[in-house]
């Protein structure tokens, strides 16, 4: 029997698809900081001032569907997927991954936010889950929408990590490939070093068995020591 995880990719698709990615990578995000020595850890981001105040009741990996909503969530559904590694590439089992966002009109569901742009009562915005013991993690949501950042223009589409491992805590932020509005993001501009792409996925054709118009975003998180 084959294991299949909850965005729809099988183990056996995910370990083709790493032996068929070029580069050090075998997900989006992953470099080796110099060639045959540890990969670089992935950049520590902003929590940013909209994580959860009260969780939803509902916290599983699929931010898509609320129970009891007259609709699933608005927006282009995003199957975001990858493994926890530490900086040899082992990876990380059991780590804790949360993660928050806006909804596809760029509205966060906390007090705080400001925007004008509607809330949407068929998205969670908040999911939780535990790497397996390959370090996999998957979860189901929509592309966020820009907003206003707190000090100048708009903040490009990103979703919010906090990962939790045996040892290390990182809290960064995933970011989409070929959005116009990244050559102007304030957080991901600052990032030193030019490692903005450690924050940002790959992009695949979903498999036919998820949505034909979904996206699928593979990324990497590398903790320091796991």
């Amino acid at each position: 029997m084959i294991e299949t995880h909850r965005d729809g990719w099988s183990r056996r698709e995910l370990l083709e698809l790493a032996m068929g990615c070029s580069g050090a990578a075998l997900f989006g995000g992953v470099t080796p900081a110099v060639a045959g020595e540890k990969y670089a850890y992935t950049p520590v981001l902003t929590y940013g001032p909209f994580y959860p105040i009260e969780k939803p009741a509902e916290r599983d990996a699929d931010l898509t569907r609320v129970a009891g909503a007259p609709a699933p969530a608005k927006g282009q559904v995003v199957h975001v997927s990858g493994r926890v590694l530490n900086q040899v590439g082992e990876p990380v089992a059991g780590a804790r991954i949360e993660i928050w966002q806006a909804n596809a009109a760029g509205r966060y569901a906390h007090p705080s936010d400001r925007n004008s742009a509607p809330l949407d009562a068929g998205f969670q915005g908040f999911g939780v889950l535990e790497s397996d013991r390959d370090g996999h993690y998957s979860f189901k949501t929509v592309k966020p929408g820009a907003y206003p950042g707190a000090f100048a223009g708009l903040r490009a589409p990103h979703i919010h990590f906090d990962v939790t491992g045996r040892v290390n805590k990182l809290v960064t932020q995933m970011f989409f490939p070929g959005e116009p509005l990244n050559a102007r993001d304030a957080i991901l501009r600052a990032i030193p070093g030019g490692r903005q792409a450690a924050v940002t996925g790959r992009i695949l054709a979903p498999t036919k068995n998820l949505e034909p118009d979904s996206l699928v975003e593979l990324w990497d998180v590398v903790l320091i020591t796991g």
